[in-house]
């Protein structure tokens, strides 16, 4: 047996590969198919599941109630993403340009957020978005400027802030490793060939830090659709998500199966999305060259 593993490549590499097939297997894809099947069947009297086949559930995912819901969702995560991006870029882009001892002092600071628990840096803006308590109605009103507390708390604008927040330095670091790999001789061969500053942007600077700006896409929009922690912190309960829907479904209303087929739903678009995102930066990436 030794004999035949060490005169075949391929048997080696499989017995190598082995504890990670074996991992994504138990931990990604079994889970994945019990879902699947789930959100196939009967939910039961008292929660649970009856092993009957049915496709209510995937009837009642497009209820105008959860649809809605969805179709917001989707705008959050795309508005979140969105707004990294803008944000990112040149953050990106001056981190990158600068020093390496500089360079290196803010990475460090633009990962120190990373150190404190999620929920608690979300818990930080619920200190200052609320209408009558938050720190910054409660500053503007004792200095006069304003007459009633500002709408900052328990709707979109406050979860996209949050996620914004969250996320930010996930659409960044992408973004930098794009661009510090970029070859600075490329755009001093463009100034010296008479381009502006935004024709170096468009046709040098962009296309080579694509890859980066795809891949910090795909890190903000995915945990922001399905995001809903800080939905059901800065929303107040009032702006839901369909994360928080899918997690009351499972967790409130033990309906396993319509949840089962809400997730599936989500990842379906999300699989779709990503797929149609690439082709399209794909195409324009090429045409930028």
């Amino acid at each position: 047996m030794q004999a035949i593993i060490r005169r075949s490549p391929a048997i080696r590499a499989w017995i190598l590969l082995a504890p990670a097939v074996a991992w994504l297997f138990i931990f990604f894809l079994a889970p994945l198919v019990i879902v699947l099947i789930y959100s196939f069947l009967e939910r039961g009297t008292y929660g649970g599941v009856v092993w009957q086949p049915t496709l209510e559930n995937y009837r009642r995912v497009f209820d105008a109630l959860y649809f809605n819901t969805f179709t917001r969702s989707v705008y959050i995560a795309v508005a979140t993403t969105v707004i990294c991006l803008i944000l990112g870029f040149p953050m990106a882009y001056f981190i990158a340009t600068r020093p390496q001892k500089i360079r290196n002092s803010l990475l460090l600071a633009l990962m120190i957020p990373f150190w404190t628990n999620f929920l608690i840096r979300t818990y930080a803006w619920l200190t200052l978005l609320r209408t009558n308590t938050g720190l910054i109605n409660v500053t503007l009103l004792s200095l006069g400027i304003i007459d009633e507390p500002l709408p900052l708390f328990g709707n979109d604008f406050a979860i996209i802030l949050g996620l914004v927040y969250g996320w930010l330095p996930d659409m960044v670091l992408p973004v930098y490793a794009a661009l510090e790999r970029l070859d600075r001789s490329l755009l001093e061969a463009a100034q010296d060939l008479y381009a502006g500053r935004w024709q170096v942007f468009r046709r040098v600077i962009w296309p080579l830090s694509l890859p980066g700006v795809v891949a910090g896409s795909m890190l903000v929009f995915i945990p922001s659709l399905g995001a809903f922690v800080t939905p059901a912190i800065l929303g107040g309960g009032k702006s839901l998500m369909i994360g928080n829907i899918i997690s009351n479904q499972f967790l409130a209303a033990h309906d396993w199966p319509f949840g089962s087929a809400l997730s599936m739903l989500m990842m379906v678009f999300m699989l779709v999305a990503t797929l149609i995102y690439f082709r399209a930066v794909n195409r324009e990436g090429g045409a930028g060259l």
